[in-house]
């Protein structure tokens, strides 16, 4: 059985990746920001996961994870890069700029450099999978996505050009872009707003964390000469929107 290092576990895709593995029979590191969450998760699911407190915003922490973690979940097998974030639905003009930068040190450099971390090792022992959570805003962009939308597409050409970079190794990279997604709390953190959060998926039927855990759980159990670049996935209520047209602008 594999050893997997999940980002983002405290909830949503994480949490529901790590309890999925564990009941196969992995190993799980399972981190995030909320040590007290991560403690929840590891008293359900019992020994085979390891509590570890990280903030992938933390340059420093992020290097020194592989000389930290303890014997017997050292040698990490599959990372799943899956920690990420949305904040506001707003046109660019009216976006924080401090919105925009945690979205970036979270989606985008947070994302590289656990990569970074994690890498030497499976090149060393050429073994591992890398799988890393991005959406299908990196591929459609809409009114609102601005930053959000090009962190989600930097996930995709980071992740397709690893691929390249690993061409010759034992080691596979997977980017998997869900669509629509409930169950967890990435609207509620978006919008701030719990209320208006629960109106984004009224009257659908949305994927969930557990569709996802259910996708992780598929890859791992590939052919090893198997390798899927990229899975794109939405709810069966969803389809990409189409071009749109502005039909007040005159002759311009």
């Amino acid at each position: 059985m594999a050893t997997v290092l999940v980002t983002g576990a405290t909830a949503g895709f994480g949490k529901a990746i790590t309890a999925r593995l564990v009941r196969e029979g992995h190993k799980v590191i399972a981190t995030g920001r909320r040590r007290e969450r991560l403690e929840v998760l590891a008293a359900e699911l019992g020994d085979a996961v390891l509590p570890y407190q990280l903030d992938v915003t933390d340059s420093a922490a992020n290097a020194a994870l592989p000389s930290s973690l303890p014997e017997g979940f050292r040698e990490i097998d599959v990372l799943i890069n899956n920690a990420g974030l949305a904040l506001g639905v707003g046109k660019a003009i009216d976006s924080k700029v401090a919105d925009w930068q945690t979205m970036i040190a979270t989606n985008v450099r947070g994302m590289a450099e656990i990569t970074h971390a994690i890498l030497p090792g499976m090149i060393e022992r050429n073994t591992g999978y890398i799988m890393a959570l991005g959406s299908t805003a990196g591929t459609y962009p809409y009114l609102g996505g601005n930053v959000y939308c090009g962190t989600k597409a930097f996930v995709d050409q980071f992740m397709q050009s690893l691929r390249c970079d690993l061409l010759g190794t034992k080691i596979r990279a997977t980017v998997i872009a869900p669509g629509l997604c409930g169950g967890s709390e990435f609207s509620n953190v978006r919008l701030r707003d719990d209320g208006k959060a629960a109106d984004v998926y009224k009257d659908t039927t949305p994927l969930t964390p557990e569709d996802i855990a259910e996708t992780v759980s598929w890859l791992m159990g590939l052919p090893l000469h198997m390798n899927v670049n990229h899975i794109e996935m939405m709810p069966l209520c969803q389809a990409s929107g189409g071009l749109s047209v502005d039909r007040t602008l005159g002759n311009v």
